[in-house]
């Protein structure tokens, strides 16, 4: 962490309409931003992450509001290390609810095939709800700049849906060139 830089970008919008301020608070979500202060949020510095807070900045100020966006470094590496903490911990929370939708969906892939569901359309359903879960994850990885404790066990509940949706997937054709 030896002389880390950041972005940090605070900024100001008008209460009403509310629609911008929940926008901008999404934007910077996605981007992996964490709040380190109220209306101020931190990313490690990279060209794609100035990339994003500018496009932010443009919003922020097309909508009446201010924003200020700031190279930044710590004084303190206590500072730093709860900054990066924080980060993980947002990831956690991320990967944690991940794992609980990829149980859910392993849960319905068992309960089709207990069924004997093995059509086509139900097929589709599995596959968009799978592949909805697969980039969802890879979202997540992609903001993982410091390494969340979770990763791992996320990794392979992905590839566990992966595996099942595989299997099920060979059940219907199999089913299907048997009729």
């Amino acid at each position: 962490m030896d002389d880390m830089k950041w972005i940090v970008l605070t900024y100001t919008l008008p209460t009403e309409p509310s629609r911008p301020r929940v926008a901008v608070w999404r934007a910077l979500r996605k981007a992996g931003a964490v709040s380190i202060q109220q209306s101020m949020w931190a990313l490690p510095d990279c060209a794609d992450h100035v990339l994003t807070l500018r496009k932010i900045c443009d919003e922020i100020e097309a909508n009446r509001g201010e924003a200020l966006m700031m190279e930044s470094t710590f004084f303190e590496k206590e500072h730093e290390r709860r900054v990066t903490e924080l980060f993980s911990r947002m990831r956690d929370e991320e990967y944690s609810e991940f794992i609980e939708e990829c149980g859910k969906y392993l849960k319905e892939i068992e309960k089709e095939i207990a069924r004997e569901k093995f059509t086509f359309a139900e097929l589709e359903e599995e596959e968009a709800e799978h592949e909805k879960l697969t980039a969802w994850f890879r979202k997540i990885v992609a903001r993982d700049l410091f390494g969340a404790s979770l990763k791992d066990k996320a990794s392979e509940q992905n590839q566990r849906i992966s595996d099942a949706f595989e299997n099920y997937s060979k059940l219907v054709f199999e089913h299907d060139v048997n009729k």
